[in-house]
């Protein structure tokens, strides 16, 4: 182990999926407690006419792709807040289309045959030292707004109306934690790639959210979750062979079973349906 410990290329991917894994973590408590998954897979599925226009118009696709991205949750926020639409429909509407967009752009570049299979399923062996300054920048914003941010963005993830009474710009707030989920989205790419990206994003939160109902506590747990998965599932995928994304998310799927498994939610419901039968 130590001497897989000492490649520069596996530094690089731990410290990459260490902090990647605590920005999903962090960010998907809101997705979780809000109610938001179905948008955060909308958005990474979005990521793709990003990482595609990169490579049209030449550039870094890690740019394109948050660009893209920021565009595409904003949109699904202001259709679903101006247009009175569903959020899921919203979603669907900019699933389809973002996707088409990245299928248009590949078909645009001639004569220039793309590999986009580490987008797809994630290539955190190859991040380079460029990869890992964006990682580290987008993150300390991203964690740092959240920090800054936390109370407010609680109180409109569980009663957006009464904190617009209250004076809260719940609706900026709003616009702000869809772009919190986007640029997470983008940094999770690079870990286990476009198709899998949601995972990261909701399992471990999810698997906090069995363990306990304190909001504090849920936080801790997932970051714990996230980057603990994240860094033994790359250790586990360099001595298996495996992909590092599939295995991962398999590992941080793994965890939510436990977690639903010995959940004292669970345990609670079961006794209370026990007494309701037996009044019955």
């Amino acid at each position: 182990m130590s001497e897989i410990l000492g490649f520069a290329f596996m530094q690089r991917a731990l410290i990459a999926g260490a902090l990647i894994g605590a920005v999903c973590a962090v960010v998907g408590v809101f997705v979780v407690l809000r109610g938001l998954s179905f948008i955060g897979a909308g958005i990474a599925h979005a990521s793709f006419g990003g990482v595609a226009l990169g490579f049209l118009l030449g550039v870094n696709p890690t740019w394109t792709a948050v660009a893209f991205c920021l565009a595409t949750a904003w949109g699904i926020a202001a259709v679903t807040r101006k247009a009175r639409v569903r959020e899921d429909t919203a979603v669907g509407i900019f699933f389809a289309s973002t996707m088409a967009l990245g299928i248009l752009f590949i078909g645009l570049m001639r004569g220039y045959n793309v590999d986009l299979f580490g987008f797809l399923f994630g290539s955190i062996l190859a991040v380079m030292p460029e990869d890992l300054w964006i990682t580290l920048g987008m993150g300390v914003v991203v964690l740092a707004l959240v920090m800054a941010l936390s109370k407010e963005l609680l109180f409109i993830t569980f009663d957006p109306e009464a904190a617009e009474v209250t004076g809260l710009p719940a609706s900026r707030l709003y616009f702000l934690l869809i772009g919190l989920i986007a640029l997470a989205v983008v940094l999770s790419i690079k870990v286990v790639g476009i198709v899998l990206v949601s995972a990261l994003l909701v399992t471990p939160a999810a698997a906090a959210y069995q363990l306990t109902e304190d909001f504090g506590r849920m936080m801790r747990l997932s970051v714990a979750i996230g980057v603990g998965s994240v860094e033994a599932g790359l250790l586990l995928s360099y001595l298996l062979n495996t992909a590092s994304g599939a295995t991962i998310v398999v590992l941080t799927t793994l965890v939510f079973f436990v977690a639903a498994a010995v959940s004292p939610r669970r345990r609670r419901l079961g006794s209370s349906a026990g007494r309701l039968g037996g009044r019955g």
